[in-house]
C-alpha cells in the first residue's frame, strides 16, 4: 500500500507560518474546552435541571476525545492532515453551537460528546502537522509553541469559564469557540502540505472497534469509580476484567492487521516507552494537582472561584516559559537535561503545596504554582519533539497519537487518583476528630466533607473539618511529589531512537 506523502518543499514560508498560526489557535480551543466547564458546570447543571448528570458533562467530552485521538492520528497518516483538521474544526464548532443552545442536560451531554470527537481529531492532527511543516531541527521549537498553547488553554479554561459565568451567560462558554474555529480555519485551510500517491487503504476496523471498547470501559471505570459504584465492587471487578481481555485482544488483532491503527511494535521503541511513562504522569499531575489546588484555595483559604483561577494562571506562565525555552534549546543541549529538570521543578512545586502555611501570602501561592508550571513545561514540548523525531514519516500521526493517548488517559485518571488518596485520608482522619457518633455517621467520608465547612449547624465542627480536608489535600500533593520525582530516573535514560521505516523493516 502506498502511503500519504507530505511535502513541505511545495509551500512558501508565509504559507507555513499561517498554517502554524492556525494550528496554535486550534490547539488553544481544543484544550480550553476540556476544562472550561469545571467552574461553571454546577451553574449549567442547575439551570438545565440535571445536577444528577453533572459528571457526564465532563466525562462525555474526555471519553470521546480520548477514543478519537488514536483513530484520527492513524487516519491522518493515510488520508492526510488537511481533511481531518477541517473536519475536526467544523465538528467542534458545530457541537459548540449545539452546546450553547442546549435546553436540556441530555442535549448538552450529547453536544459535549461531539465536541470531544472534534477535539480528539484536532489534537493529534495538530501535533503531527508540525512534522509535515518543519524539518526535524525546527520541530522542537514549534512543539514548544504548541505546548505553550496547550498549557494556556488548559490552565485558562476554568478562569475563562469563571469570567463568563460572572459577567455573561454560561451559553457563551461554548459560543466563544466559534470565532476561534473560524480564525483557525481561515489561517490553515490552504496551508497544509499536499497529498500525493494514495492507494485504497486497508482500514483496521477490528482494531478501531476493540480499542473503542477498551478505552470506553477504562475511562468510565476511572471517571465513575467511587461515584456510581465503589472501587472495590462487582461492577469495578467486571470492568477491570473487560479491560484486561480487551488489551490482550487488541494486541492480537493489531499484530495480524496489515496496517494497524496503533501498532504494538511502537512500544518496542525505548523513546516511545519512556515518553508514555512521562506523559502519563504529566497528565495525572497537571489535572489532579490543579483541580485540588483550586479546591484548596476555595474551601480552605476562602478564595472565590475567580481569584483561585487567577492564581492558577501562575502555573500557565511557568509552562509557557519552559515550553518555549525547552523547544528552542533542545537541539543544542539535548533532551535529558530538560527531562531531568522538569520532574525536579514539578516535585518542588508539589512539595510546597504539601506544606502550605495556614495563611499564605499571595506571592507564596504564585511562586509554588509557577515552579510547578516550570516543571510541566519542561516535559510536554521536549517529549513531543522527541517522539516526533523518532517517528518515520509514514506513521507520524499514529506515533504521536500513542503518546497523546497515554497523556489523555493520565489526565482523565488524574482527578480519580488524587480523589482516592484524599478520600482515604479523610476516612481515616475522621476517627481521630472525636466527633459525636450521630455527626460521624451523617457526614460524608470523602471530599464531599468540604461542603460542610461553614454550613449552618456545623459551625462548631468547621475548623476541625477544614483542617482535616486541608491535611488530606496536602498529603495527596506530597504523594504526587514523590511519584513525579521518580521521573528523574526516566529522564536520565531518555534518548531518541529512530523507528525503522516500513520499507526497511520489511527488507
Amino acid at each position: 500500500m502506498a502511503h500519504v506523502r507530505m511535502t513541505r518543499e511545495e509551500m512558501t514560508p508565509r504559507a507555513i507560518q499561517l498554517s502554524m498560526a492556525g494550528l496554535v489557535v486550534a490547539m488553544l480551543i481544543a484544550s480550553i474546552d476540556g476544562t472550561i466547564v469545571s467552574t461553571i458546570g454546577p451553574e449549567i447543571a442547575t439551570d438545565l435541571g440535571g445536577l444528577s448528570s453533572y459528571a457526564w458533562m465532563i466525562t462525555a467530552y474526555m471519553l470521546c476525545e480520548t477514543i478519537m485521538i488514536p483513530i484520527s492520528g492513524k487516519m491522518s497518516d493515510i488520508y492526510g492532515r488537511r481533511p481531518f483538521f477541517l473536519v475536526g474544526l467544523i465538528l467542534f464548532a458545530g457541537a459548540s453551537v449545539s452546546a450553547g443552545l442546549s435546553t436540556s442536560m441530555e442535549m448538552l451531554i450529547v453536544s459535549r460528546a461531539f465536541q470531544g470527537l472534534g477535539g480528539g481529531i484536532l489534537i493529534p492532527v495538530v501535533t503531527a502537522s508540525v512534522g509535515d511543516l518543519y524539518a526535524p531541527e525546527d520541530r522542537p521549537k514549534m512543539q514548544g509553541v504548541l505546548s505553550a498553547a496547550f498549557g494556556i488553554g488548559t490552565g485558562a479554561g476554568p478562569l475563562v469559564g469563571g469570567y463568563i459565568a460572572e459577567y455573561m451567560s454560561w451559553h457563551w462558554a461554548f459560543f466563544i469557540n466559534v470565532p476561534l474555529a473560524i480564525i483557525a480555519f481561515v489561517l490553515a485551510v490552504k496551508g497544509f502540505p499536499s497529498v500525493s500517491d494514495v492507494d485504497k487503504p486497508e482500514i483496521d476496523y477490528k482494531g478501531v472497534a476493540v480499542l473503542t471498547i477498551l478505552l470506553t470501559d477504562l475511562l468510565i471505570w476511572l471517571t465513575q469509580g467511587g461515584k456510581d459504584f465503589e472501587w472495590f465492587s462487582i461492577e469495578s471487578l467486571l470492568m477491570v476484567i473487560i479491560a484486561v481481555v480487551m488489551v490482550a485482544l487488541f494486541v492480537i488483532v493489531e499484530k495480524r492487521a496489515e496496517d494497524p491503527i496503533l501498532s504494538p511494535e511502537l512500544f518496542h521503541n525505548p523513546t516511545i516507552r519512556l515518553s508514555c511513562i512521562m506523559m502519563f504522569v504529566f497528565g495525572v499531575a497537571m489535572i489532579g494537582a490543579t483541580t485540588y489546588v483550586s479546591m484548596y484555595a476555595i474551601k480552605v483559604l476562602g478564595y472565590d472561584t475567580l481569584t483561585a483561577g487567577e492564581y492558577a494562571m501562575a502555573m500557565v506562565v511557568g509552562m509557557i516559559v519552559t515550553s518555549m525555552l525547552g523547544g528552542s534549546t533542545v537541539n543544542r543541549i539535548g533532551y535529558r537535561i530538560w527531562l531531568v529538570l522538569g520532574p525536579i521543578f514539578a516535585s518542588i512545586g508539589l512539595f510546597l503545596m504539601a506544606f502550605v502555611p495556614d495563611d499564605p501570602s499571595w506571592m507564596y501561592l504564585v511562586a509554588l504554582l509557577f515552579i510547578f508550571g516550570l516543571g510541566l513545561g519542561c516535559l510536554m514540548s521536549v517529549v513531543t519533539a522527541g517522539v516526533q523525531n523518532c517517528a518515520n514519516d509514514d506513521d507520524m500521526g499514529m506515533t504521536l497519537s500513542s503518546v497523546n493517548l497515554v497523556r489523555s488517559i493520565g489526565a482523565t485518571s488524574g482527578t480519580a487518583i488524587f480523589t482516592m488518596i484524599i478520600n482515604r485520608q479523610i476516612d481515616s482522619g475522621l476517627l481521630d476528630l472525636g466527633l459525636p457518633d450521630y455527626i460521624y455517621d451523617m457526614i460524608p467520608h470523602d471530599t464531599g466533607i468540604a461542603e460542610l465547612i461553614g454550613l449552618p449547624g456545623f459551625e462548631i465542627f468547621s475548623p476541625a473539618i477544614r483542617d482535616l480536608f486541608a491535611d488530606s489535600l496536602q498529603y495527596s500533593f506530597g504523594v504526587a511529589a514523590v511519584i513525579v520525582l521518580l521521573l528523574v530516573f526516566v529522564g536520565a535514560f531518555y534518548k531518541v531512537v529512530k523507528i525503522p521505516s516500513k520499507q526497511v523493516s520489511e527488507e
